[in-house]
Parts: structure tokens; C-alpha cells; sequence
């Protein structure tokens, strides 16, 4: 016989012994009962009881599975209202010095739940572009100094796109932008 069986046969063994019970327990529980149940001595107000009712210690005790699945429905709640009581996106103005130009940059695309703009004039940080109906199209209006600009629209997050109305410019990194001249 191996080892782990001898023990496995001493763990079996211990396990059938019988557990000795305090015989003073089922007092002790009947007189917890009986105290919980006693009548109060003056009735209170219900705002006093309830709040008593509240204050009151309380055992709960819950399965890990039924913990988990309590943790997803909250958290589905939580996102789902996030969702829904989010106030609309609205356009995004800019002024970034004296004598800027209201420019504002467009893109059709009706499958996109997000559109951002980036570009030199926003130090290529994501710019949201609001929804104006729902044909898809996406806008911001932004107050930009003269010069020229590099920018693109990036599309869900991660799709990068160039504006389909402006001249293309070379980028470094292989990804499509446009260009867009402000003032002379």
C-alpha cells in the first residue's frame, strides 16, 4: 500500500469519528431567539425601528458562483447606465491664440460609434468630434492660428483616416493625414 493511500485512510478514518456538540448550545441558541423575539418595552417611532432595523447585524452568505454572477450583473448595470445617461457629445471649440480661425473639420461615416481628430494643432491628442445626425456625419469646429496643419480623423479608436475633401500630406509613419492651411 502506498503512502498516500495509508494516509488518505487515516484522513478517512478521523472523518468518522463522531464531533461532540456543546450541550449547553441549544440553550444558549433558544435563549438568542427568544431575546431577538422579546416585545420592546415602549413602541418607537418608525423612523427609530427602521433605523434600528438597519443598524442591525446581519450574516450573508453567498456562493462564489452566485457572487460572481451578482459582480456581472453590476457591473453590466453600471455600464449600461453609463451608457445611457452619458449626456451627448457636443463640439469642441479651441481657442489657441489671438487671430485664430474657426476651421471646422468634417467626416462622413456612418458605421463609426466615435471620431476624433488629431493633428499638429492638438499636439496629436484625440479631439471629439460630435455626431450631427444619423446619416453619419461627424464634426468640431476648432479655433486654429494661421499656419498649416498635418491632422487626421481617427475612427473607433484605432482606424486612422484621412479627410477625404482635404490634399493629402506625407507622414512619417505610413498612416493617411491631410492638410489644411489656415490664413495666407
Amino acid at each position: 500500500m502506498a503512502d498516500h493511500e495509508r494516509t488518505l485512510d487515516r484522513l478517512v478514518e478521523t472523518l468518522k469519528e463522531p464531533v461532540r456538540i456543546d450541550p449547553q448550545l441549544d440553550r444558549r441558541v433558544m435563549a438568542a431567539i427568544a431575546q431577538d423575539a422579546a416585545p420592546a418595552a415602549e413602541p418607537k417611532s418608525g423612523l427609530v425601528s427602521m433605523v434600528e432595523w438597519l443598524r442591525r447585524r446581519r450574516t450573508i452568505e453567498v456562493s462564489p458562483l452566485s457572487g460572481l454572477a451578482a459582480a456581472a450583473a453590476l457591473a453590466a448595470l453600471f455600464i449600461a447606465g453609463n451608457l445611457l445617461l452619458r449626456p451627448p457629445e457636443m463640439p469642441v471649440s479651441v481657442v489657441t491664440s489671438p487671430g485664430a480661425e474657426p476651421t471646422q473639420f468634417v467626416l462622413v461615416a456612418p458605421e463609426a460609434a466615435s471620431v476624433t481628430v488629431v493633428g499638429d494643432f492638438n499636439d496629436w491628442n484625440a479631439t471629439p468630434l460630435a455626431k450631427q445626425d444619423k446619416d453619419g456625419v461627424w464634426w468640431v469646429t476648432l479655433s486654429l492660428p494661421p499656419g498649416r496643419y498635418r491632422y487626421a480623423f481617427v475612427v473607433n479608436g484605432s482606424s486612422w483616416r484621412g479627410d477625404p475633401q482635404a490634399p493629402t500630406a506625407d507622414d512619417e509613419f505610413g498612416r493617411p493625414s491631410s492638410v489644411v492651411t489656415i490664413g495666407g
